[in-house]
């Protein structure tokens, strides 16, 4: 019988390094580096769309809107990942060793796939439940139209609201502003139409 290999583990310095001369995005979580997978063009569609729009909508508010090669550090449990779109406002927040790494986003946006999805819904979740500057998150499907949005109470706890339909939108307070479902889905027709 052969043993499985030992795992290798790295420091975050080792893995900020290594992410700096990398290709491709790595998630980093309790020493272990793992490569993230490519998407999707529904999703990287519907991740632009979501980008897009929320850089208009915010326009005129101290906030930016990053798209999925924004890093971002959960302290508390020292995740690193690259969450599909992430927005910080005001006071914005990097890691002391890379300021490419961003600390406080206040919304962080994941678009649904079939091998990310458990993930997203749960462990990552988790993680992300313990910034502190965290006020929603923000699940979208790209096999049908809907859009479940948490957001963080007074009393800690998260709710869920889920918004279907083509004309429905997903109020999002903590930016002021809302999602229409219409543009987040804007155009997907065009993946599946002849050429």
């Amino acid at each position: 019988m052969t043993q499985a290999a030992e795992q290798v583990l790295v420091t975050e310095d080792d893995y900020l390094a290594y992410e700096l001369q990398s290709e491709a995005k790595h998630e980093l979580l309790h020493g272990v580096i793992v490569a993230m997978a490519g998407a999707s063009r529904e999703h990287n569609a519907i991740a632009g769309n979501i980008v897009r729009m929320l850089g208009a909508l915010l326009k005129e508010r101290r906030c930016l809107v990053f798209p999925s090669d924004q890093r971002v550090h959960v302290e508390a449990t020292g995740l690193f990942t690259y969450p599909d779109v992430s927005v910080a406002c005001d006071g914005l927040r990097f890691h002391p060793k890379n300021r490419d790494t961003l600390l406080n986003p206040c919304l962080l946006v994941e678009v649904l796939s079939e091998s990310t999805e458990a993930h997203d819904r749960g462990a990552k979740f988790a993680h992300y439940r313990t910034i502190a500057s965290l006020q929603e998150y923000v699940l979208v499907s790209q096999y049908e139209r809907k859009i479940e949005h948490y957001r963080r109470i007074e009393t800690g706890q998260w709710v869920l609201t889920v918004h279907e339909g083509e004309g429905a939108a997903a109020e999002l307070p903590v930016v002021g502003c809302a999602l229409s479902l219409a543009e987040v889905y804007d155009k997907l027709d065009l993946l599946t139409s002849p050429s």
